[in-house]
């Protein structure tokens, strides 16, 4: 004899705990890091303010790495792009960084890099976090680790590029950039990221 499919109603109320353990969590890294810096901000501070252990850290999101990818809503941590970018010919690092950027947003569509423009155009935290991801946590550690001269003004200007082809990429979508295959975009954008790495720029 078939059971009969319940009709009970399905239950409401709060969020399992872990979920509401996972937003406080991404809530306390994003006002960490903006205080702090990518660098200044660790583990036991970000739990510390979610007021949870900071193993928690670790079981939810493997680390300040991926925590911090998380909150600026990146679907990869900037460990994740060194480790393919900066291994290889210095003269060819520009066409690394687009090639990696344009292959991540085409994996996923653009989509958190469309949420991550919009939120840093109306949020505060959001544009801090943004900032931070430039200047500190990715490109200042690309230009530090090839000992690049004024490596913050560098990763600057790296991350005005990307920022740039991302937005007219994903966001805008001019045409025909936001159709034009990998080879295309890394041929005609890599030149000026690596001006921009290695080359003149000018009285300092």
């Amino acid at each position: 004899m078939p059971v009969a499919e319940s009709t009970a109603p399905r239950r409401r109320g709060r969020r399992p705990a872990g979920e509401d353990t996972k937003g406080a969590l991404l809530s306390a890294a994003r006002a960490v890091f903006t205080e702090q810096g990518y660098d200044g901000a660790t583990v036991r501070m970000i739990a510390a303010r979610a007021q949870v252990d900071p193993a928690m850290v670790n079981h939810w999101f493997g680390g300040k790495e991926s925590l911090f990818a998380a909150a600026v809503q990146m679907p990869i941590t900037p460990e994740q792009i060194l480790e393919t970018v900066i291994p290889g010919p210095k003269e060819e690092l520009g066409a690394r960084i687009v090639r990696r950027f344009v292959t991540v947003w085409d994996e996923t569509g653009g989509g958190p890099f469309v949420a991550l423009m919009r939120s840093a155009s109306s949020h505060d935290d959001a544009a801090a976090m943004l900032r931070e991801f430039i200047t500190h946590a990715l490109f200042g550690r690309i230009a530090r680790a090839i000992e690049a001269d004024r490596p913050e003004f560098r990763a600057a200007l790296v991350g005005s590029q990307v920022a740039g082809l991302g937005m007219m990429r994903y966001v805008i979508k001019v045409e025909p950039l936001a159709s034009a295959d990998h080879d295309t975009v890394v041929a005609a954008v890599a030149p000026t990221l690596q001006r921009y790495l290695t080359g003149e720029l000018g009285a300092g």
